[in-house]
């Protein structure tokens, strides 16, 4: 786990910082090793591994499949997901008193899963998906409950253009009273997609307004494409 932990702590997080406030997502590049991304890939077919698996075409979410991870999360990802959180506090944090949402998340991890699991929210949020030769994922939030962490991430298992073709990381933003923007990201195996979970701020003229946001997956042409996505918050259900 010690070079997660220190790619995660060599990340330029001023860049990073300025990038979020200023679009809502960033690329970082290189977060995971190949054997790490192969290794959450084989733990798939693992069904101890987890709670629920949802086929995403009966609930017309898509087409493909995911899994939902069960506590205790595998260390990788719980290493991760801990690390992660204490950094993206600030963000966080500057996007609420921006919008002057008075709500201020603690350092500490722990303390929102809390916050979760006082409104019934107790259930982990993290999940594995898997899409073959026509999978997509339509434009989505990920909230869960009365309870969310204001941003999330996504890992890219798989090489695009090598194991897939198609497949993009696809995010909208919706400016009030405004045709909405796609963005269309390419991530490569290991880099990890940080990006709003629901919406960021924007500054106006008269102050900061919200721009919404949603992510989807465009359709895979061929082969097959894994991501593991963290989510910071529980979930009810």
């Amino acid at each position: 786990m010690e070079n997660v932990i220190q790619n995660i702590e060599n990340l330029d997080w001023p860049a990073i910082t300025e990038e979020m406030h200023k679009q809502g997502y960033v690329v970082i590049p290189n977060l995971l090793t190949d054997l790490q991304c192969d290794l959450l890939k084989k733990g798939y077919s693992d069904s101890t591994l987890y709670r629920k698996t949802v086929v995403m075409e009966r609930h017309r979410f898509g087409l493909g499949e995911y899994k939902y991870f069960d506590y205790p999360l595998p260390k990788l990802i719980q290493t991760i997901r801990s690390q992660l959180y204490s950094y993206l506090t600030v963000i966080a944090n500057a996007w609420f008193r921006a919008l002057k949402i008075d709500i201020s998340f603690s350092l500490k991890h722990e303390d929102l899963l809390t916050d979760c699991r006082l409104k019934g929210q107790e259930k982990a949020t993290v999940l594995i998906l898997k899409y073959g030769q026509g999978g997509f994922n339509t434009l989505h939030k990920d909230l869960y409950g009365a309870v969310y962490f204001p941003m999330q991430v996504v890992l890219m298992l798989n090489e695009p253009g090598v194991d897939f073709m198609g497949g993009e990381f696809v995010l909208t933003q919706q400016v009030p009273r405004a045709q909405s923007k796609a963005v269309v990201l390419k991530p490569k195996k290991g880099d990890l997609v940080l990006f709003a979970t629901n919406f960021r701020p924007e500054k106006g003229r008269t102050g900061y307004f919200r721009v919404n946001m949603k992510h989807g997956v465009s359709e895979v042409t061929a082969g097959e494409r894994h991501a593991l996505g963290i989510i910071f918050h529980d979930a009810e259900k």
